[in-house]
């Protein structure tokens, strides 16, 4: 027999396999992703936004965990099912817990929507994709809202497709349930909610529904509107208030300044941030431009043919709207300055959008045959987590471990730990045990607190991490204000993301030979007396730097 003839063999086989078990197959496939996720979620230490949202969380009472919520810039869902899983344990893997859950579940309700509207190849095509691309694993992977978010909008989304294939007012309140809790998950929901709710507004005036039906999407609109308004005024309009202006404006300014539209041709910026958007999701430069190629083909494909596809019997020009409309939704946000659009987490829920139409293209180009749709997906995943553009920083557990012991050891109590922002969140969860403990905020750009007799001085919001011009600038606002004398010894302790102060000041003649004690690439100690000169501003930046 010949290697051709084999391989047809083993694809008829999968073919008749994944037509007689789909749901045996699908829950496989789910298990082992939900696998990989736990995996993940045991490796590092968290990141300072997963402690924060652990510290909002880790309060005496609900209502306590309720005000925590409200320094975020997040709903408060996850903080409330993190103060009830802390009685699990305070364990990484225990606290990510819920998200691996709810990043697996999630593929659940995506695959059956792929499937309903656009059949049973790019079902197939996108549970893989979901479930495994590096973006999606690392989502369910992280104390942070994204998992709970998509599996919400996932099966408010198909619920949404089964009320209105089957005419059922039970499946449209499941509908607004999730989508409730979608809201309440994250602030991108209200751009899913706008989405769903103009596709569901095409999609009534299309054909006749019963009076329940109707009643109760009007109902349930009404109602998320309710909740909207509420989200508004008890959090979203008080955001600058309890975060102070800086910081909330460092989103569009410092973070994510790509991902807002300041200058230029807006067509091309949002070409550009389009194509970012897939490099992310499927977590490969090459292949997310490939993504992004095959979606707008699909789209458009979808918008020049009157087609029923799946079992829903959705016209295929109404589909092409729903994969276009989120996106549109979004990058008009972006331009009006109130949501980010581009490569990052933030588009976290595009995620089924942007897979449903990629699934689509593959689909038809592959005249619908389920086993060469699961196999090119099984490849697209191999290639994508094996030359992934983005690694995650080295944030090892023993890593954490490590420092911790050594400040135990060897920073007595009596001297002060200087900090920025994202390393005194980090030794606020690590170095107090995972106790609760509430900064003194009370002089302006610094947050202090004790653990283990060790008083941590630590930056405010604006300063998330230290550079070479805001250290300087902190430290000669630092010594003075909280008194220290000027032989006293400060330790300089950075950890998480973007922890290069050390190697930076030594680019300095006063710290070219500074000792510094290193856990990993990501976490740093050196130490100073109070009285260290600083470079002036015209030395921030060294000789022949730039």
């Amino acid at each position: 027999m010949s290697r051709a003839s084999e391989l047809n063999r083993r694809l008829d086989l999968l073919e008749n396999w994944l037509q007689t078990h789909p749901d045996l197959t699908a829950a496989a496939i789910l298990t082992l992703g939900f696998l990989l996720r736990l995996h993940v979620a045991s490796g590092t230490f968290l990141d300072p936004d997963e402690a924060l949202h652990f510290w909002a969380a880790n309060r005496a009472s609900l209502a306590a965990a309720y005000q925590g919520s409200l320094h975020l810039s997040h709903p408060p869902l996850l903080v409330f099912v993190l103060h009830f899983c802390r009685w699990l344990g305070t364990s990484e893997v225990v606290l990510r817990l819920s998200s691996a859950i709810a990043g697996t579940a999630f593929c659940w309700p995506a695959f059956k929507w792929l499937t309903g509207l656009f059949g049973s190849t790019a079902g197939w095509i996108g549970l893989i994709l979901l479930t495994f691309l590096p973006p999606m694993i690392a989502l369910s992977s992280e104390v942070r809202q994204y998992a709970l978010l998509l599996v919400f909008i996932a099966g408010a989304a198909y619920l949404l497709e089964r009320a209105l294939a089957e005419d059922s007012a039970k499946s449209m309140l499941g509908s607004f349930a999730s989508l409730y809790l979608g809201l309440l998950s994250h602030y991108s929901a209200f751009l899913f909610a706008a989405t769903l709710g103009i596709y569901a507004i095409l999609r009534i005036a299309s054909r006749r529904f019963s009076t329940n039906v109707i009643a109760t999407w009007i109902a349930g609109q009404m109602l998320g509107l309710g909740i909207a308004a509420f989200l508004y005024v008890t959090h979203l309009s008080r955001l600058e208030q309890l975060q102070g202006a800086q910081v909330s404006n460092w989103l569009p300014t410092a973070y994510l300044p790509n991902s807002y539209f300041h200058a230029g041709s807006r067509w091309a910026w949002a070409l550009t941030r389009t194509g970012s958007i897939f490099q992310y999701l499927f977590g490969q430069l090459a292949i997310g431009d490939a993504a992004g190629l095959f979606f707008i083909a699909a789209a458009v494909f979808l918008l020049r043919r009157k087609v029923d596809r799946g079992k829903f019997g959705v016209d295929a020009r109404l589909l092409g709207v729903l994969l276009l409309l989120p996106f549109v939704l979004t990058c008009v946000s972006a331009l009006a300055g109130k949501y980010p659009y581009g490569g990052t987490r933030h588009a976290a829920f595009l995620a089924m959008f942007a897979v449903g139409g990629v699934s689509v293209l593959l689909a038809r180009i592959l005249k619908q045959r389920m086993a060469w749709g699961a196999v090119l997906a099984v490849l697209v995943v191999i290639s994508c987590n094996s030359f992934a553009w983005r690694h995650r920083p080295d944030l090892a557990r023993e890593h954490m471990s490590e420092a911790v012991e050594f400040i135990s050891q060897r920073i007595p109590p009596g001297d002060a730990i200087f900090a920025d922002n994202q390393t005194g969140i980090l030794l606020g969860h690590y170095l107090c045990q995972q106790k609760p403990f509430e900064p003194d905020r009370s002089i302006p750009n610094f947050r202090s607190f004790e653990c283990g007799g060790r008083r941590i001085i630590a930056t405010g919001g604006e300063d998330f991490w230290f550079t070479t011009d805001n250290f300087f600038r902190r430290w000669q606002e630092m010594v003075p204000t909280y008194g220290l004398r000027p032989e006293q010894l400060v330790w300089i302790i950075q950890a998480g993301q973007n922890a290069n102060l050390a190697r930076e000041l030594r680019k300095f003649p006063e710290f070219r030979d500074l000792p510094t004690q290193s856990f990993g690439r990501n976490i740093s100690i050196f130490r100073l007396r109070a009285d260290q000169p600083m470079p002036g501003p015209a030395s921030s930046a060294p000789a022949g730097e730039s």
